[in-house]
């Protein structure tokens, strides 16, 4: 029987199948903000928006007079403006080849390299997970090689409200979890671990290995003993409700870091004496809130330096954050040591980060342009052909947004003893 020659939608399709079966993080995240989105006719072009409102929080009465709370809402824009793709060619005589064929000589290497790079630009936005447990570390020190090691995050994000559905973690490919978990789920395991990288369920987290697990790196000033320059420094919740890089970012002014040294985005410390607490219960937790720095900062040359920290800063009412605002001069503990790398395993709850992924345009113009969805994932391939040499050339390209809509929901894990 004569092979079948190949269209464009034939392939698209075989693509888009492939794409969402080797997406980790991607598949992991909350997708619900697409529906927000108007449903073009032609599809939609980069730097398209929709305002997606924040959950509000309320604080609880106790005896029969009623309390009337505001109803504070705040918000922020998801913007589609990343576009990636992958071109190759074929000949008149590959396009003539079966579509298993083709899948595996062609699509599946294109695919498995498209989803890598979503899921790596997905955990970019790992500096404004404000929270970090285990001790950083380096080197083999830092695996996240048992259950308890894991289950330092569970605790974390169970201390702080976050439901215990839908939680994922993503390791590095040196934690060592997956032989310590063979001789416990080897089925599982061995039928999964192949697959995506999957390790199973563990420590209540669907966990993940991925070899695009981020690196932080600690600034010049990250041993400085900094200090807070000023009381009363906290904010109001409708102050920062809408702030768009971050939810709830701030300023904080602080001084002693030293001259000229760095403080480097994705940089986590406490305040002595300001505390986290339940964001339901708003009762004090027994451990300081953690902050991380959200844009890289140089120190002046007396010290001084402003930081901008999420979260903010919010002593009392439905959004509080924090036990009390800090004092003057009380001291900053920065976790890591000065100018080190760390690699930052995460756990997070869906809801920590948003991804939309919208169909793109059909150009005007170009001809046979084809667009396939499956399970939320869109693709769209033009082909164009040279016909000097007999050969097609084909590109496909995905439009998404990634958005970090709440750092709350989400860890950073090291393996190293002790905890920051």
């Amino acid at each position: 029987m004569p092979n079948t020659v190949l269209n464009p939608t034939i392939i698209a399709k075989a693509a888009v199948r492939i794409l969402e079966n080797e997406l980790v993080m991607a598949g992991k995240c909350f997708r619900g903000y697409e529906n927000e989105f108007d449903k073009k006719v032609n599809g939609y072009d980069i730097g398209d928006t929709c305002t997606v409102r924040k959950p509000n929080q309320f604080t609880v009465r106790t005896g029969t007079t009623a309390s009337i709370q505001d109803v504070t809402e705040g918000k922020q824009t998801f913007t589609v403006n990343t576009v990636k793709g992958v071109d190759f060619s074929f000949s008149s005589t590959d396009l003539t080849l079966k579509i298993s064929e083709l899948s595996e000589r062609v699509i599946k290497p294109a695919m498995i390299q498209l989803a890598n790079e979503v899921d790596a630009d997905l955990m970019t936005l790992f500096p404004g997970v404000q929270n970090w447990v285990g001790q950083p570390a380096t080197g083999a020190d830092a695996a996240v090689d048992s259950f308890a090691k894991l289950a330092r995050a569970a605790e974390r994000l169970d201390e702080l409200g976050v439901p215990k559905s839908d939680r994922c973690a993503i390791l590095a490919p040196n934690s060592g979890l997956a032989g310590s978990a063979t001789a416990l789920y080897m089925q599982g395991i061995a039928k999964d671990a192949y697959r995506r990288g999957s390790l199973g369920d563990i420590a209540s987290f669907d966990t993940y290995m991925s070899q695009n697990i981020p690196t932080y790196t600690a600034g010049t000033g990250a041993d400085a003993a900094a200090l807070v320059n000023g009381a009363a420094q906290q904010v109001t919740y409708a102050a920062v409700k809408d702030t768009e890089a971050v939810p709830g970012l701030q300023n904080l002014i602080t001084d002693t870091w030293g001259a000229s040294t760095t403080i480097t985005a994705g940089t986590v410390f406490t305040i002595a004496g300001v505390f986290a607490v339940n964001p339901v219960s708003k009762a004090t937790l027994p451990f300081l809130r953690q902050f991380t720095v959200q844009a890289l900062v140089t120190a002046d040359g007396a010290g001084n330096a402003t930081l901008s920290i999420a979260p903010a800063i919010i002593i009392s009412g439905a959004f509080q954050t924090v036990s009390a605002a800090p004092a003057d001069n009380a001291a900053l503990t920065v976790a890591g040591a000065a100018s080190t790398p760390y690699r930052q395993n995460l756990a997070f709850h869906k809801n920590a980060f948003g991804l939309v992924m919208v169909p793109m345009v059909k150009p005007p113009g170009a001809v046979s342009v084809t667009r396939q969805s499956y399970k939320g994932v869109n693709v769209r391939l033009i082909p164009y052909y040279d016909g000097t040499n007999d050969n097609s050339s084909w590109r496909l390209d995905i439009l998404y947004g990634k958005k970090l809509i709440d750092g709350r929901l989400a860890a950073r894990v090291t393996g190293g003893s002790g905890s920051i």
